[in-house]
């Protein structure tokens, strides 16, 4: 079998790599780059897989390396995914998604590579929910808030529309919130965990600087969900949605005390607003109803928050050094 995972060098793209190697089966794993990635992600795995330079907005190259190995299944999870990035770059964020996504769908057209295609859309397609609407199913009203949500509001109609069209074997996830260890510290949960070793080191004064803490949220392992990726493409049903995420809700601020608590600095810090660090308009309420997903697959996730948030602060703490200054 061969597997094509864009967006391998990532934050999910890099624990999807994980999973499938740990699978023991004859599979060959591919994944695109660009040639600014890091390759950090990936380091532990580089020998056991081919990495592929490409632009993915670039039909021509997209076409050529589909048309080549023609892949089983095609994992699409290279995206622009920053939120505050796609309010400061709209038309960059809306032209990479749509456009790396269409390439990929028209190539797997074009070659008739019967390839499996898993389109990761996002849980921001929803936005604004009130609260009668909870829990978030797939049948939810699409209200995006940001650029970066319609993009994905647009790639979700997209790959819909091939289906209907061309009846290519996609299969769409709207994940909910993940974390865990290697993710950027422009990701909130990440950047608390990141400033809290620096306190906990003494590279910082004590006082943590967070945007909205007021947002309700659900949180899951991202090893967790590079395991639902991958049952998603084994026992789901083609041109079909499906909302995957945690029973684990809490408001930001709650994950912020937890990681607190985990820490050598416990509560003793002084928590501010950082005013860039709020959205022009921020979604506030997401609760996922995974029940579709779960039915199909079997599927329920493994590794607890208090694990999550422990092996964040140590990631954090490895990547910071083990000397305190």
């Amino acid at each position: 079998m061969k597997v094509l995972i864009t967006g391998i060098t990532g934050f999910a793209g890099s624990y999807l790599a994980d999973y499938i190697l740990g699978l023991d089966k004859n599979i060959e794993v591919y994944g695109t780059k660009r040639y600014t990635s890091s390759l950090k992600n990936i380091k532990h795995i580089q020998n056991k897989i081919t990495l592929l330079e490409c632009e993915l907005r670039d039909q021509n190259c997209v076409d050529e390396i589909v048309s080549k190995i023609r892949p089983d299944k095609i994992f699409h999870l290279a995206a622009q995914t920053y939120i505050p990035a796609s309010f400061a770059y709209p038309l960059d964020t809306i032209v990479t998604n749509i456009t790396s996504t269409m390439a990929l769908l028209e190539a797997v057209r074009k070659f008739k590579t019967e390839s499996i295609i898993h389109f990761c859309s996002s849980s921001e397609v929803y936005g604004r929910v009130e609260k009668y609407e909870v829990p978030i199913n797939e049948n939810n009203q699409m209200r995006p808030q940001n650029p970066y949500a319609v993009s994905k509001s647009a790639c979700d109609l997209l790959v819909q529309q091939y289906y209907a069209s061309y009846k290519l074997k996609v299969l769409i996830s709207r994940t909910f919130g993940y974390i865990g260890p290697r993710a950027k510290d422009v990701f909130a949960y990440s950047s608390f965990a990141k400033q809290i070793v620096e306190i906990e080191k003494g590279l910082r004064e004590p006082v943590i600087y967070v945007g909205n803490l007021k947002s309700v949220r659900t949180f899951l392992d991202i090893r967790d969900v590079a395991e639902a990726y991958w049952l998603l493409t084994e026992k789901c049903t083609y041109g079909d949605v499906y909302v995957i995420g945690s029973n684990v809700t809490m408001e930001i601020s709650e994950l912020l005390y937890k990681l607190l608590d985990l820490s050598t600095v416990g509560k003793k810090v002084k928590v501010e607003v950082d005013k860039k660090l709020l959205r022009p308009s921020d979604v506030t309420l997401q609760i996922p109803d995974s029940s579709k997903f779960i039915k199909q697959t079997g599927w329920t996730p493994k590794i607890s928050f208090e694990q999550s948030m422990q092996d964040l602060l140590n990631y954090w703490r490895n990547e910071l050094g083990d000397n305190k200054c």
